[in-house]
């Protein structure tokens, strides 16, 4: 019997929702395989999130100090690396997100351990860890084994798993200093600025009609705006037609812009990247119109239509005007 860790990931003062995702996954393996979940905490003074973590983990190691107010690679690295000699656990799992692409790669040269990063899934084979990983643009999935180590490092793609689900635990609470020999960063905390912020919270749609880069020209954006509006919808958008800046950044969905909650969900030439489709795991309803039918959106939808979108666009208008 061993430990799992995941590294609790917070911002601003909420606990990111990469984090019940983890702890779900961590919850599945540690009652198939009979290990314990611990889950760590580094926050700032009265920052803990223990109302929140506690009853999902076995037990909760805490770290409070005023240089945890913001993330740091540099002193999780080293607080991370002592409570993995101390406490030697099977698995550490932390988010692949802007923390863990900082954080993994340090852990793995600090502590020896091997490091997975972006997987979608994990399971155990042989008493190792083995996950699944997308490459390609998400069109293979490819199956990855470990060699043999004491302990194995993971990052999990957001959006992997169903954080709604995680079961209750006992969440027993241990609170440490930290280590006296901290290294100073080298990097300081700036500031945190929200690039999706904007006139309209596509957070908060019931119905959002979203656009790719199947949209063609700029010039073309305007028969999906007239439709969404007919319809009553919300426009978003992937990141290709961002980085034209055909439309501001709050409109984009995925990991690099929002993750969105609507019931019904409407892709229009969006191929379905996994950026992308990390933003769409609340949706209720996902609907994807694209004239590839390979295209990895459909892995994802409900419904899918296999057709050029103005075709579907142009129908669409006809009827509801009628």
């Amino acid at each position: 019997m061993g430990d799992i860790f995941v590294v609790v990931e917070h911002r601003q003062g909420e606990v990111r929702d990469i984090t019940y995702e983890m702890l779900f996954k961590a919850g599945q393996l540690c009652r198939e395989y009979s290990h314990n979940l611990t889950a760590i905490i580094l926050a700032g003074q009265n920052e803990s999130f223990l109302d929140d973590i506690a009853p999902k983990a076995d037990r909760v190691i805490v770290y409070e100090d005023e240089r945890l107010n913001n993330f740091s690679g540099e002193l999780y690295r080293e607080i991370l690396n002592v409570l993995i000699e101390e406490h030697r656990p099977f698995l550490t799992l932390m988010g692949h997100t802007s923390w863990g692409m900082d954080l993994g790669p340090a852990l793995c040269a600090k502590t020896g351990y091997p490091l997975a990063t972006d997987c979608v899934d994990i399971m155990v084979e042989n008493d190792r860890p083995v996950v699944i990983r997308q490459i390609f643009s998400g069109k293979v999935f490819s199956r990855v084994s470990f060699k043999e180590s004491e302990g194995y490092l993971v990052s999990v793609r957001p959006g992997s798993f169903l954080p709604e689900e995680v079961e209750a635990r006992k969440g027993e609470v241990i609170k440490n200093e930290l280590p006296a020999d901290l290294p100073v960063p080298r990097k300081n905390f700036v500031e945190f600025v929200d690039t999706a912020a904007g006139d309209v919270d596509i957070s908060q749609a019931d119905f959002l009609l979203s656009i790719g880069r199947g949209v063609g020209e700029e010039d073309n954006i305007e028969a999906l705006k007239e439709l969404a509006e007919i319809m009553g919808g919300t426009l978003s958008c992937s990141r290709p037609i961002v980085d034209k800046n055909w439309l501001p950044k709050y409109h984009q969905v995925g990991t690099s812009g929002k993750s969105v909650k609507p019931k019904v969900y409407l892709a229009f030439g969006i191929s379905g990247a996994f950026q992308h489709v990390a933003g769409i795991t609340g949706a209720g309803t996902v609907i994807a119109v694209n004239k590839d039918k390979k295209a990895p959106i459909f892995r994802v939808a409900d419904y899918g239509v296999v057709d050029d979108l103005f075709n579907v666009v142009n129908a669409l208008k006809e009827k509801l005007k009628a």
